[in-house]
């Protein structure tokens, strides 16, 4: 079929920046359904992520469009405000509701659409679509979000428990260094290209022309803006990155949520599918595979495989084919509904445990479908943490306590994890946690992060029989500290057994959460801590599905950082200029009054049959 393509036409917004635009059509001259996808990386460019199990070629966004357009669809493709073709300046994430309204307005009233407008698009481009999708645009008639769409940047994609992810940082070098105005400028991108993010992310503080993108000020001062409002303040409020303040508004359209659970959008896929399934009719989606960040073809994250029948590929056809089919269904009324349940995700676990010729653990796992979120049969089961560092059914009958210093200088190494655009420091999935060299290179490395001094290790005996926890980890903690403010991180772990492939077994990380404790009440106003004073604090981990296998344990982990994943607490006054970062001696407590729990999010055995 022939395809006619309208390149670079300028989409005027409500402020008169014009943003460049290719549409996709067939030879039909008639008014058809639109697909409208809005990139900040190039509607000419190729995502990493855009291949299938039987093509390893990733397909360019023009070859997609192509293909849509083949089956008769106009396809839009459009560069964000200030991103490559487009005017304007680019201010992350912060425009995209009403530009993203205002090119809908703008394809209602051509000629080749006929009224029905969905949208599509991974990770920015999911974000793009909750923006407009919180304005009710008319036209909007279905949409499939991919690994974002932010229901709360402040509490993950930006920031998590008052904390702020690193990886914003290191997207915004990246980007920076492909921006229009650094082709155009050769001092800009030859400083850029001088930096060394590692230089910049310890426990200094960035200022304005003092970060790694001071050379890119439009870069900088999103990154600062972000970084610096580190109460839940209205600026996290706004269209764009809070969906959850604007689900009433929500466009009633039929979506899916995807993300995976070693991709940092895991809790806005879930919680923007609870969030819009109890709102609207819909109909609304969720898929949760084991990927990393869109690998959606991948039978691995990280170091760890889960098997052929992993892939999106293989439950449900290609990515393309799957995409296709949803709008074939509610926008074209094909009888086929390719998604007939609520809700589809990937239980890991499993697997044999040994070394793939691969190289990588066979952890394993299954498909399976349900009719909610969280899925039927949950029991939330209380583990009390005990001073000899087991997790036991019944409390410490005598107060006690277990303490580790956390050293701002000497942070606890990010091994893996639900991460995304965070090269050249850090990467996703899942690993042993075993260490490597001392990031500041000045510390030999632990055999384990679990032999770390600064790390407190609580297992449970060996399981007799597999143990499935799916939903989120709660940490109910008493702590204490000698510093004003700090943090306390949990880390919840697969602890395989020995065998002739892994002598020393297998710690495979599976799910995280932080605290920084100056919000242990609320997260809109800080509180210092009094020295040795006890505090309640409750800790939730990211988003899980995992099979823990007989002969395994369950193993949790507290720290007091998660470098480079988070920013590092100095530990200082926060309220005092210039304060010079500490160690902090911390303290977690058991016993009467005081007993530190764990709450495990168990699947009835006979969910798991």
């Amino acid at each position: 079929m022939d395809i006619r393509i309208l390149r670079d036409v300028m989409v005027p917004m409500r402020d008169g920046v014009r943003l460049a635009t290719d549409i996709y059509l067939s030879g039909d001259a008639s008014a058809l359904p639109v697909l409208l996808e809005r990139t900040p990386y190039d509607k000419a460019g190729t995502n990493h992520a855009d291949f299938s199990v039987a093509n390893e070629t990733p397909l360019s966004k023009p070859d997609i469009a192509r293909i849509f357009a083949s089956h008769g669809y106009a396809f839009v493709l459009q560069d964000c405000r200030g991103r490559y073709g487009s005017e304007g300046v680019f201010r992350k994430y912060m425009s995209e509701a009403e530009d993203g309204a205002d090119t809908l307005a703008w394809i209602r009233t051509q000629p080749w659409c006929n009224g029905a407008i969905a949208t599509l698009g991974l990770s920015y481009g999911a974000h793009v679509q909750a923006a407009l999708a919180s304005l009710n645009p008319p036209g909007l008639a279905a949409m499939f979000l991919d690994s974002g769409g932010f229901s709360s940047a402040y509490h993950s994609g930006i920031r998590q428990g008052g904390a702020y992810e690193l990886k914003q940082l290191t997207w915004a070098l990246k980007h920076a260094l492909l921006a229009r105005e650094t082709m155009e400028d050769a001092a800009r991108r030859e400083a850029l290209e001088a930096v060394d993010i590692r230089d910049w992310i310890g426990v200094d503080k960035w200022a304005p022309g003092h970060s790694p993108i001071s050379a890119a000020p439009e870069y900088e001062s999103f990154i600062l803006e972000q970084w610096k409002e580190e109460r839940l303040s209205d600026f996290w409020k706004q269209r764009g990155i809070y969906a959850r303040g604007w689900y009433d508004e929500f466009a009633d359209v039929p979506m899916v949520h995807m993300s995976s659970w070693y991709d940092p959008y895991a809790l806005t896929a879930i919680e923007n599918f609870t969030g819009l399934a109890a709102r609207k009719r819909g109909p609304v989606k969720l898929i949760m595979g084991p990927w990393t960040h869109g690998k959606r073809s991948l039978t691995y994250a990280g170091d760890v495989d889960f098997g052929a029948a992993s892939t999106l590929d293989d439950v449900f056809g290609d990515y393309v084919g799957l995409r296709r089919r949803w709008f074939d269904h509610h926008l074209k009324g094909a009888p086929a509904d390719p998604l007939p349940d609520a809700v589809y995700l990937f239980t890991m676990g499993g697997g044999s445990g040994r070394r793939l010729p691969s190289g990588r653990l066979d952890h394993g796992g299954s498909w399976r479908a349900a009719a909610t979120w969280p899925l039927p049969g949950t029991q939330l089961t209380t583990l009390y943490l005990g001073s000899d560092g087991e997790l036991k059914h019944d409390p410490a009958s005598v107060p006690g306590s277990r303490n580790f210093t956390h050293d701002p200088h000497h942070p606890v190494p990010t091994i893996g994890g639900a991460i995304a655009s965070g090269a050249p420091v850090m990467e996703a999935g899942g690993f042993d946690q075993r260490e490597g060299p001392d990031f500041f290179g000045s510390k030999p490395p632990y055999p384990s992060i679990a032999e770390r001094p600064d790390v407190l290790v609580f297992d449970t005996a060996t399981l007799d029989a597999d143990v499935e926890l799916t939903g989120q980890v709660v940490a109910e903690l008493f702590v204490s500290s000698d510093a004003v403010d700090t943090d306390i991180t949990i880390k919840v772990v697969d602890v395989y057994p020995p065998n002739a492939d892994y002598p020393d077994g297998y710690a495979l990380n599976i799910a995280h959460g932080i605290l920084r404790l100056r919000f242990r009440n609320s997260f809109e106003a800080t509180e210092p801590m009094e020295n040795g004073k006890v505090y309640p604090v409750k800790i939730a981990s990211f988003p899980m599905s995992n099979r823990f296998c007989a002969g395994h344990r369950i193993r949790i982990e507290i720290a007091g950082s998660n470098f480079p994943h988070f920013d590092i607490n100095p530990n200082s006054d926060w309220r005092v200029d210039g304060e010079p970062p500490r160690p902090a001696q911390n303290s977690v407590y058991f016993g009467p009054g005081q007993s530190s729990r764990i709450l495990l999010p168990v699947i009835a055995a006979t969910e798991t049959a």
